[in-house]
């Protein structure tokens, strides 16, 4: 006969053991799988945290040290070159912004002033030959308040056996413009002065430019960590594929861009390298073609 009654549905003593010790298990199962979701949180937070702070220290890389719009740009060379009032006399301005194009400088035409505009490479012995003839005479016009003069530095005889001399070079002057403008002109000239056989020259050492920047007045650490980390080799880059791409800086007999390039209020010289004379009449021919009002940038 089935049980019945009150005695039938009273737990035992030994039943409510166990059913305690079942609670307790199953609270301490409960409790071990919230802490468990707890940890699994935090640790993704943490990760969350430390792949955001790697993100932002990428990015700060990668914009100091790479990508198109974080080249390093010298101050004073907003239009491409340095502009010269006197011989030890630069203009100044801001750098180029990360990721824009030179702005080329504005010139007003007075009928009096000729504002030369040079491209050069710091290994083209005929650049040399124009700088040598044409130096003293255009620091006396600068002197005088007849000219000015712009220098855009370019490497385009970039080559094993010079060790990539016209971009350490050029590399090296921005770094002179970028932090002692005033000196160009003269450093400019003691470049040319010592420059290195085109042939069978192995380029001027960062050592022996930053020697000859020595005697010129300039021996700051900025020059020098500039020059040997190459701060500005992605620059002159820039600046030379920009001026083989222009095709109002190509010569108009060979269809290409070559050094020296020289333009005196936007019209080209094509005179000989090594007569001063010639270059001379022609610049008082531009000043006069160019008339007396208005201004112009070049190139445009």
């Amino acid at each position: 006969m089935a049980a019945t009654g009150r005695g039938a549905s009273t737990p035992t003593k030994n039943d409510r053991r166990a059913e305690a010790r079942e609670t307790a298990r199953r609270m301490r199962e409960e409790a071990a799988k919230k802490a468990k979701r707890r940890k699994i949180v935090v640790q993704s937070s943490v990760i969350v945290g430390v792949i955001a702070v790697l993100t932002v220290i990428g990015l700060i890389i990668f914009t100091s040290v790479g990508g198109t719009t974080s080249v390093a740009n010298p101050k004073n060379m907003l239009s491409g070159g340095l502009l010269l009032t006197a011989s030890d006399k630069a203009v100044t301005t801001p750098a180029i912004a990360p990721g824009a194009k030179p702005t080329p400088t504005k010139q007003t035409l007075d009928g009096k002033t000729a504002h030369i505009q040079i491209w050069l490479d710091y290994q083209c012995p005929f650049c040399d030959q124009f700088e040598t003839t044409n130096a003293p005479q255009m620091k006396q016009w600068m002197a005088d308040g007849a000219a000015t003069l712009e220098i855009h530095p370019v490497a385009i005889l970039d080559s094993s056996t010079n060790n990539q001399y016209s971009t350490r070079a050029a590399a090296a002057m921005s770094c002179v413009a970028n932090y002692e403008p005033d000196k160009y002109f003269d450093l400019n000239s003691a470049l040319y002065a010592n420059q290195p056989d085109e042939q069978t020259g192995s380029g001027l050492t960062n050592a022996k430019m930053l020697s000859l920047f020595k005697s010129g007045g300039v021996s700051s650490t900025a020059v020098t960590d500039c020059v040997n980390k190459q701060t500005f080799a992605k620059f002159v880059t820039d600046r030379t594929n920009e001026a083989v791409a222009n095709s109002q800086l190509k010569n108009p007999t060979s269809g290409g861009f070559g050094t020296p390039t020289v333009f005196v209020n936007g019209e080209r010289y094509q005179g000989g390298f090594t007569d001063a004379s010639q270059f001379a009449a022609f610049v008082a021919a531009a000043v006069k073609d160019a008339g007396s009002s208005g201004t112009y940038s070049f190139p445009k």
